[in-house]
């Protein structure tokens, strides 16, 4: 298969590195094969700051290399994937006027440009500039108005940006494993199109992807992005609430959480159970109480939820969406938290997960938590893996000789 068709994604998270690499039969295409994937732990990241840059080159490196050994390919240049609470998104409309009698796609790049330029973002860096609709003329609500005959065009588009440290350190820690930055997606982009359909798109469709660090909400309608949001509360604030309640460690708390959990148990109808914490850790002590429990559990996701729902209300979708809204990531595989949503959200809620591929045997990525790889791996052939990349990192090109030396060299 021809070496163009194989690209890789690594999605950078607050716990783990997950790299896939896959290969496309063709362009613009969602179907692929899997090469080679690998998880690795890392821990050298806390809210989205680097704590150790070796540690964090080392997992990095590990995962990459792994899936390489899969792959049986020599990776080079990837497309990177993560969450960040220093990611922003802001609307931003620019206007150009058309020289010829028809749109081409240079006017569509000018008032693209227009949009980014017409917003000042100190020290911050712009990912992507995403379209939510142009304006032909009078003629509003416009997916693509290429050869379109117009005097005038106009655009309303979503600003993707991030702190500029934050993405340097990123940056360099990636070309010092020796590879090059393709492109990044952040996970805002990357999760809806890992999980939803093109006829989700069509219609008014909530994705809720609830991450270790940050709840980010994207909303689709006609095809196009119409609104997406970062929220400050995340799935680790559960594990959180549980380590003070039981007064216990976050890994014993996580336990917790992942095994002995539920929501809205009643106490009057619910038999109490106590779990005995030097059952799960034989350095604890202690017990806590199953319905105790599940008020800490539900409290933080009812909060969760009622602020999706309030960021909801300012697109006029609360509880109007037809295309029912989507969970991902590890913080909704429960089905008590599916059920707290449909109550709060007052929607038809589902769990996300990637359609499942030709993959490795004894290996699956039907699991939401694939959802931002597969994600940034579809956009990646969508949008930029069909032509060799124009910009050449020396160091980084350097560094992938020093790395292939290493693999041969005792």
């Amino acid at each position: 298969m021809a070496s163009e068709n194989i690209i890789t994604s690594i999605d950078i998270g607050t716990s783990k590195i997950r790299t896939i690499i896959g290969s496309f039969g063709e362009e613009k295409t969602r179907d692929f094969h899997v090469l080679g994937i690998w998880v690795t732990n890392s821990y050298a990241i806390r809210k989205w700051n680097i704590l150790d840059m070796e540690e964090f080159k080392s997992n990095l490196d590990n995962s990459l290399e792994e899936a390489e050994k899969m792959s049986w390919d020599q990776v080079t240049w990837v497309n990177l994937s993560f969450n960040s609470s220093s990611f922003e998104v802001v609307t931003s409309k620019g206007i150009i006027a058309i020289s010829g009698d028809e749109i081409h796609q240079d006017d569509i790049d000018r008032v693209l440009d227009m949009a980014r330029n017409g917003i000042d973002l100190p020290n911050r860096e712009i990912l992507k500039v995403v379209p939510e609709y142009f304006v032909v003329d009078a003629e509003e609500w416009v997916k693509n108005p290429l050869g379109m005959s117009a005097r005038k065009l106009e655009v309303i588009a979503n600003i993707f940006s991030m702190n500029n440290n934050v993405l340097g350190n990123i940056k360099k820690a990636v070309a010092d494993v020796g590879i090059e930055i393709y492109d990044i997606y952040p996970n805002l982009l990357a999760s809806p199109e890992g999980v939803l359909t093109k006829r989700q798109k069509e219609l008014w469709v909530v994705c809720i992807d609830i991450g270790a660090s940050t709840t980010w909400i994207t909303v689709y309608e006609e095809g196009v992005l119409r609104f997406a949001n970062v929220i400050p509360i995340w799935g680790d604030s559960v594990t959180n609430d549980i380590a003070l309640g039981a007064r216990t460690s976050i890994d014993v708390a996580e336990k917790l959480k992942l095994n002995y959990s539920e929501v809205e148990l009643d106490p009057l109808t619910t038999k109490e159970i106590e779990v005995n914490l030097s059952e799960i850790a034989q350095s604890e002590d202690g017990v806590i109480s199953n319905i105790y429990l599940s008020q800490i559990v539900t409290a933080r996701y009812e909060e969760i939820f009622y602020f999706v729902s309030q960021e909801l209300k300012k697109v006029g979708r609360d509880g109007m969406l037809p295309e029912w809204a989507i969970l991902v990531w590890g913080g909704v595989k429960w089905q008590w938290v599916v059920e707290l949503a449909k109550r709060i959200l007052r929607l038809p809620v589902f769990i996300g997960t990637p359609v499942e591929k030709e993959a490795l045997s004894d290996t699956s990525i039907s699991d939401p938590v694939f959802a931002w790889v597969i994600g940034s791996l579809i956009l990646g052939n969508k949008y930029n893996y069909w032509r060799t990349p124009i910009n050449i990192n020396l160091s980084g090109l350097w560094s992938s000789v020093i790395k292939v030396l290493k693999k041969i060299l005792p």
